[in-house]
């Protein structure tokens, strides 16, 4: 199973997007799944429901953190790096998915500023592309850590 399989699976187990991508890679980081799943809850609906930066693209971003991250303040070629980490698989993913705003993906018009989350019907998954693009942006994930490797373990 890739780990985009694996995220589309728990994101149609009921976690939300972006657990369901940083979840799929619990075992790189080297995390229990539960303290994963817990750290970045607050990111699913594009930042708590309020349609911003899609949950699939923060869940690549707290792996490739964890993967590749910086831990020394003065870190400058750090930061620099994982910067340009980020902005790469962001790259890779808008071209694929055309934006990585979630109120974009959706086609929703402003913000949605309801905390209440949706109800997972049968109806819900057949109008939502979230499954799809937890597997999309954990497929980019895996595929960038094939191409480049040597994340700190």
């Amino acid at each position: 199973m890739t780990h985009g399989d694996k995220a589309k699976e728990l994101f149609l187990e009921g976690y939300n997007c972006s657990q369901a991508v940083a979840g799929a890679f619990a075992k790189e980081m080297g995390m229990d799944f539960k303290t994963v799943v817990k750290m970045v809850s607050s990111f699913g609906g594009g930042m708590g429901r309020l349609r911003e930066v899609c949950g699939t693209v923060s869940g690549m971003f707290f792996v490739v953190g964890a993967l590749y991250g910086y831990d020394e303040p003065g870190d400058f070629q750090g930061k620099k790096e994982l910067y340009a980490r980020v902005q790469d698989l962001a790259g890779r993913f808008k071209e694929k998915a055309g934006s990585i705003v979630c109120r974009e993906l959706l086609g929703l018009e402003g913000k949605d500023t309801n905390p209440v989350p949706m109800e997972r019907t049968k109806e819900y998954y057949e109008r939502r592309p979230c499954p799809d693009m937890a597997k999309l942006a954990a497929d980019i994930l895996e595929e960038y850590i094939l191409e480049k490797g040597d994340y700190h373990e």
